[in-house]
């Protein structure tokens, strides 16, 4: 590696995101702080409790105030901080099926003020992204919907929320993934449709996010030929700065998805790619692996290329000096507190009998959303002591760290629940038919479109007992729709509970 000044050094520093493992800080992490790191993201792995957690975020800040504390927090299953008792709430799927923007904003408040109890100043959501594709495998429930105005509406309510808790929000993933057949975590991803329909469609959210104010754009690791047909949109030059920056006037932070991600790294590679991203217009790279020699890997990678003029250091210190100005809103987390009205017209609302279950007081916003969510046929009756199959997907070993299963949380509401839970096939079809005789029979799936196994099971088990009542919990499913069953419209404990009332 070529010696540069030092000011570049810091500026390169500046422009990564890091993520660690365990509850203490490693000692790479603390050098990469002293000589100018920009922050670190936060993932399951790094919280045991509340008040650990808080000491955890003052202890980084305490290496450099200016040091950015990151984190995933959409909702639903996909919460890393639900071991500091993060609130519960659906995912955007299931908020735009509610439909009620102040709603919607009340649930990102509650996850921006938690976000700030704890000491994390940036949250990666909403996601922006609008859901048009039926077989894509990683959007799905994390988008507000499939229409873009209906998007934008919620994304635009999210940000103005979590903003007035003193939280940044982040939309993603620029220009839009919701048109995608491959989930960018595990292969390239591609979406070849005109750039007429990408800017009819996928744009709209980001320009209403960026009418809305919002501090970051995280960019996708999708190729759009209409774009650029040479680079992912992280690394297109296109994409970042004549479309994002030009086009919609960004003026903020523009952040990488993680540079570990297949769809870069069996490309290009991270170090490359963290070289690419920033020419291209990026401000920061997140590598969220704990792999501290990947991260001097891309940072070292930086200086190389400014030291034989593959990347201009002027770009870098621009760079630096946009993940300051970041700094200097949202480093230091503002003291706990509601929002500015948003939670008192809602108690206001639920006092005039929005939902006369909830206590007003009770601050319990997510499980609300989860309710107005929930759309099933009437039931004769409550359905008591049921013999519940369970069958969903694994979680996403990059996202979900906060799921649950219907048996266990029916279980809680009625102790005599039995059932079977199962994330892969095939299944015991003769051994559950004979172990739910004389009960209620339920049959839960999670997208058993993407997923023919959860379809099978349900076919053969609907065979043996045509009366089981069917419940969706990721997107409702055709099956589903037509025989009356409930729809929960996501997995998060959340969801889960309002279909657990709704059988009650």
């Amino acid at each position: 590696m070529t010696a540069l000044p030092g000011d570049l050094v810091e500026a390169a520093n500046r422009c990564l995101v890091v993520g660690f493992d365990g509850t203490t800080l490693p000692g790479e992490l603390r050098r990469l702080a002293d000589s100018g790191l920009g922050g670190v993201i936060l993932h399951t792995r790094n919280v045991a409790g509340r008040s650990q957690l808080r000491e955890l975020t003052d202890e980084l800040r305490s290496l450099r105030p200016g040091l950015l504390v990151t984190v995933d927090q959409e909702g639903g299953g996909i919460s890393h901080l639900a071991r500091a008792g993060a609130p519960q709430t659906p995912g955007a799927w299931a908020l735009g099926v509610a439909d009620d923007t102040e709603l919607t904003a009340a649930v990102a408040g509650a996850l921006a003020r938690h976000l700030a109890e704890c000491g994390v100043g940036v949250s990666f959501a909403p996601v922006a992204d609008v859901h048009r594709l039926a077989a894509n495998p990683i959007v799905r429930t994390r988008a507000f919907g499939a229409d873009p105005g209906h998007a934008a509406r919620h994304v635009t309510a999210w940000i103005e929320a979590t903003l007035a808790a003193g939280v940044a929000p982040c939309v993603k993933h620029f220009p839009g993934h919701g048109s995608t057949a491959v989930d960018s975590h595990l292969s390239a991803a591609l979406d070849r449709r005109e750039e007429r329909v990408l800017r009819e469609i996928d744009l709209l959210p980001f320009q209403a996010a960026v009418a809305a104010g919002v501090p970051l754009v995280m960019t996708a690791h999708v190729v759009y030929p209409a774009l650029d047909a040479a680079a992912p949109a992280t690394l297109s030059r296109r994409v970042v700065t004549d479309l994002l920056r030009g086009e919609l006037g960004f003026q903020g932070v523009v952040v990488t998805d993680a540079l570990e991600m297949k769809a870069i790294a069996d490309g290009v590679g991270e170090a490359a790619g963290a070289v690419a991203a920033i020419a291209a217009g990026a401000d920061q790279v997140i590598i969220a692996r704990p792999d501290p020699e990947l991260w001097l890997r891309c940072r070292d990678a930086l200086l190389d290329a400014m030291a034989c003029d593959a990347l201009d250091p002027a770009r870098v210190l621009d760079a630096a000096r946009r993940v300051d100005a970041l700094a200097e809103r949202f480093s230091q987390p503002p003291a706990a507190g509601r929002g500015p009205g948003l939670d008192s017209r809602l108690d206001s609302r639920l006092g005039s009998g929005l939902d006369s279950r909830l206590d007003p007081g009770s601050g319990d916003v997510g499980l609300l959303a989860a309710r107005r969510a929930v759309r099933w046929k009437p039931l004769p009756g409550p359905v008591l002591d049921p013999f519940v199959v369970d069958l969903h997907r694994p979680p996403h070993p990059a996202l979900e760290w906060a799921r649950t299963d219907l048996v266990t949380l029916l279980r809680e509401a009625m102790p005599g629940t039995d059932g079977v839970v199962a994330t892969r096939g095939p299944v015991d079809v003769a051994g559950i038919l004979r172990r739910a005789q004389g009960r209620p029979l339920l049959i839960a799936t999670e997208d058993p479109d993407l997923h023919p196994w959860q379809a099978a099971a349900r076919t053969a088990l609907l065979t043996g007992r045509p009366d089981a009542l069917l419940v969706a919990t990721g997107m409702p499913d055709a099956e589903t729709e037509a025989a009356g069953g409930l729809c929960a419209y996501g997995r998060g404990r959340a969801n889960l509970r309002a279909v657990a009332e709704a059988l009650l």
